[in-house]
């Protein structure tokens, strides 16, 4: 009980002492280098703290910046944080510093849309300690309605507000140490939110579509074979993009804003590499979001191999290597090169760290030019292969099995081309109305904003011009939807029976898919056709020059053999498209392989065997060629 009554003597006493007089160390930043360390509250504004007075007097603090008149920080501090002295008490400014300040800053006052509080007027203030003569040559005007008025354009000056610590190298409109408002630009807090719903559930949904085609890839991975398995790199990569936006939308603001970084000072975003957590997230994604454009370029290739030389997988899966070189190593290198500009920004509409999102110039160098001529790459291939195998559909028009099919896998490549195409020229077309407008955006903000950030106001007035809201939320839309196309591939019986098979723990046990299978196979029968195409023409041009070997056999003749023999080798002359060269040997070892499987016919083969051996015993003829060309037996 006595100590709460002595715990309350003493705060009674702590507070009568300050409402006394009590100094206490200025903790105001722009004041820190004045001639004196103490002040006292309240003030003659009637602010009765520090944070109080530095949030009025930074206002007034562009005058400061332009050193306008000798005298005006000084004045601005003694008005604000008074000097607190022990002999004196408190001095505050005198009535002719506030008249020559408001004669030398007059014009910048109203540049800067400034008004003077009435509680600052020169009246009020006691004269300063210097002698008559000196006051009477100070000018007597009111300064209250400034008449002067801007005749110049001062450029935009970073607010106070807005300032960043020296050594980061963060820019804004052109001025450095300077960063953009967490608080977005163009939009109000409660799109804001809208739009921080709206990116979390298409990444969810991204996110899903992806991990389920990686995990569709891992239950049978012999299934994917190039050149299809490009896609499944593309929708990892995707994967990760989408993983990324939804860590976004967890965090919020914390990793792509800093905290207010002085006294009066707000929440700016983050600009350079400074924040390890938005360097961390700007990487990841930067890295995954060129990486799926590299990887579905590549599929391009592998198509259009596959359809115009009519490549083996084996032979393409060769350069799988080579592949991988390209696909991870260019977007890593671009990643490489945007930490050592630092050109990492914070996005605080997603919550995730990306370039290009204030400086145009990496907008235009590592977005728009790496995603025009991936798209200009790979709808060139594109086309190329779908004409080529446009191309062997015309030819096996007999086939009508291997037609149709190859028919619905062109309609297939097609249909998963343009999922991809859409949402990819979409989200080029929104960053080059973006890039062509931000100039107008950042100027209405500034006229808007100026005189709440006591900042130079622009001179010229332009057309106030706003971004929508749908406009953003369609680019992100844009980015995330990409990788959903994956499923569309996946999407198929076949991918059905596989999933029923992995939870009833069996496995299937054809793993080659199905568009692999009818690429090969309607290839195969266009060379194959190819190849009796050419055999005829050589056949018929060499029949008319052969001359006709006449040997001693047993009873035998031996150009029907020499026929004979032609029209057995006929389809070892075939290319094989997937098993390997002509001629290698394959079809004679299935041949052999049907004739042990076949017991009848080998056994009608020794009885033929038998019977001409038995006529050969009979007697021989010798067959030459008579003058006029026709073949005379001779006992």
């Amino acid at each position: 009980m006595w100590k709460y009554a002595w715990l309350g003597v003493l705060l009674l006493n702590t507070c009568l002492a300050h409402s006394s007089f009590t100094c206490e160390p200025v903790q105001v930043q722009w004041c820190h280098n004045m001639e004196y360390n103490q002040t006292f509250f309240p003030n003659m504004l009637e602010h009765y703290d520090q944070d109080i007075a530095a949030s009025k007097m930074k206002h007034f603090m562009p005058l400061v910046s332009l050193r306008c008149s000798p005298n005006v920080h000084v004045f601005l501090c003694q008005a604000f944080v008074p000097e607190c002295t022990e002999k004196t008490q408190v001095r505050g400014p005198c009535r002719e510093h506030c008249v020559r300040v408001l004669a030398d800053c007059s014009r910048d006052m109203h540049t800067f849309g400034i008004t003077w509080p009435q509680e600052l007027s020169c009246d009020r203030l006691k004269p300063c300690d210097i002698s008559a003569d000196e006051s009477t040559d100070l000018p007597q005007t009111d300064f209250t309605t400034p008449k002067a008025s801007a005749s110049r354009d001062l450029g935009f000056w970073c607010p106070l507000q807005l300032k960043t610590h020296p050594g980061q190298a963060s820019s804004f409109l052109g001025a450095q140490d300077c960063a953009p408002p967490c608080a977005n630009m163009y939009f109000k807090t409660h799109e804001i939110q809208l739009a921080k719903t709206f990116i979390g559930v298409c990444s969810i949904v991204c996110l899903c579509a992806t991990l389920f085609t990686f995990f569709t890839f891992l239950i049978n991975v012999k299934r994917f074979r190039y050149p299809e398995r490009p896609i499944v790199f593309y929708a990892i990569c995707y994967s990760f993009v989408s993983l990324i936006y939804f860590i976004g939308f967890l965090l919020g603001n914390e990793a792509a804003c800093n905290k207010p970084s002085m006294l009066g000072a707000v929440s700016t975003v983050v600009l350079g590499s400074q924040s390890k957590v938005c360097t961390l997230l700007f990487m990841m994604l930067y890295f995954f979001f060129t990486a799926g454009m590299v990887w579905w370029v590549i599929l391009t290739i592998t198509w259009f191999l596959a359809a115009r030389p009519k490549w083996s997988c084996e032979a393409i899966e060769k350069k799988a290597v080579w592949f991988h070189a390209v696909a991870w190593g260019l977007p890593g290198s671009l990643t490489v090169v945007l930490l050592a500009l630092n050109k990492v920004e914070g996005d605080g509409i997603s919550g995730v760290c990306f370039v290009g999102l204030y400086d145009l110039t990496a907008l235009r160098w590592f977005i728009l030019a790496p995603q025009a001529l991936g798209v200009l790459t790979g709808l060139s291939l594109l086309l190329a292969g779908i004409v080529s195998l446009n191309h062997v559909r015309q030819v096996i028009q007999h086939d009508e099995r291997n037609q149709e099919k190859l028919k619905k896998f062109m309609i297939r490549i097609g249909v998963f081309s343009g999922l991809y195409l859409l949402p990819l020229l979409t989200l080029l077309a929104c960053y080059l109305y973006e890039q062509a407008l931000r100039g107008r955006w950042e100027n209405t903000w500034l006229n808007e904003h100026c005189q709440e950030y006591s900042i130079p106001c622009p001179y010229r007035k332009v057309d106030a011009a706003r971004p929508e809201l749908a406009l953003f939320l369609i680019k992100y839309l844009m980015t995330l939807v990409v990788g959903i196309s994956a499923v569309f591939w996946v999407s198929s019986k076949k991918t059905w029976s596989e999933w029923v098979y992995f939870f009833r723990r069996t496995r299937k046990e054809d793993p080659v898919s199905e568009s692999w299978r009818v690429l090969q196979e309607s290839c195969e029968f266009f060379l194959k056709h190819n190849s009796r195409v050419q055999h005829k023409k050589k056949h018929c041009k060499s029949s008319s020059h052969k001359l006709k070997v006449i040997s001693k056999s047993m009873g035998t003749n031996t150009s029907a053999q020499t026929t004979n023999t032609a029209n057995h080798d006929l389809p070892l002359t075939t290319s094989n498209y997937l098993k390997g060269t002509p001629g290698s040997g394959t079809e004679m070892r299935d041949s052999s392989k049907s004739s042990v499987q076949d017991p009848a016919a080998s056994e009608k083969i020794s009885r033929k065997s038998s019977k001409e051996r038995k006529s050969s015993k009979a007697g021989s003829t010798i067959t030459r060629v008579s003058g006029t060309g026709e073949p005379v037996q001779i006992a």
